[in-house]
């Protein structure tokens, strides 16, 4: 099985960062040496003290278990605040999208591949690094350095011209708010027994709107709450080379895109 990734020194060093603290004065805060904060910081105290997670975890807001497992510098400013405010899915059991992740053994992270007969397992084994670590991985070349991917095949022609059964190569995103209106990605939902493939649109009322390239799909929206992860798409291959939309397809996306933005005008 694959080592799961521990983020607990990574975490500590951007949480007194952003606190714009020394490592001094986290110290002093901390009731602990200078010495055992920058150990602390640079991992090379490998089983820190029970009393010294508590200290931290009391201090920053955050639980013990997103500490260790989740790294936080990839987190939206707006989700470190509710992390802060104890909406925390390890003390609270809330929706906060915790991502487990597999590394090889230079610790650099797996491109997991979801098999078709492994869909209905992700949606409840999505954040279990057991689960995860049981997926296929394989290492991708070009990828952008910073990031974590995860492979996706998708079934259904709503994405057309995308080819139906295409593996849709997607990024993690953390923060929703980052996301450009109309950018293509898988969404993980719950109660789905699929992923949907769709051009998505972060509302500002807690509703995100989901909309195929195929125009003879309508689009819809489904509350921020129903959504478990986002996967930001980067690539796609498949065996089927991609039909050019026709005349009528054409008339058709261009018809939908305008009732679209029509709707979005009365709605202001």
């Amino acid at each position: 099985m694959e080592k799961s990734k521990l983020f607990f020194a990574g975490n500590l060093k951007f949480l007194r960062e952003r606190r714009q603290l020394t490592q001094q004065e986290l110290a002093g805060k901390l009731s602990l040496t200078r010495s055992k904060v920058n150990a602390l910081e640079s991992g090379q105290t490998k089983a820190p003290s029970p009393e010294d997670f508590v200290r931290i975890s009391e201090f920053f807001g955050i639980s013990i278990d997103s500490l260790i497992k989740v790294d936080l510098s990839r987190l939206g400013e707006l989700k470190l605040r509710e992390l802060e405010a104890g909406n925390d899915v390890y003390l609270k059991g809330g929706n906060l999208r915790v991502l487990a992740i597999s590394v090889d053994r230079d610790n650099n992270e797996n491109v997991e591949y979801v098999p078709v007969k492994a869909k209905a397992g992700y949606m409840a084994g999505y954040n279990d690094p057991e689960f995860i670590a049981g997926l296929p991985k394989f290492s991708l070349p070009n990828l952008p350095p910073q990031g974590t991917y995860r492979i996706f095949p998708t079934s259904g022609d709503s994405m057309l011209p995308v080819p139906e059964h295409a593996d849709i190569i997607a990024q993690y995103v953390a923060d929703w708010t980052v996301i450009s209106p109309g950018t293509p990605c898988v969404v993980i939902l719950k109660g789905e027994q699929d992923f949907v493939f769709k051009l998505v649109t972060v509302n500002t009322d807690g509703t995100v709107l989901l909309r195929s390239l195929n125009p003879l799909f309508e689009p819809y929206t489904v509350s921020t709450a129903e959504v478990l992860e986002i996967w930001r798409f980067y690539a796609y291959t498949s065996r089927e080379i991609p039909e050019p939309e026709t005349d009528l397809q054409q008339l058709m996306r261009m018809v939908r895109e305008m009732q679209t933005e029509i709707r979005g005008l009365k709605d202001r």
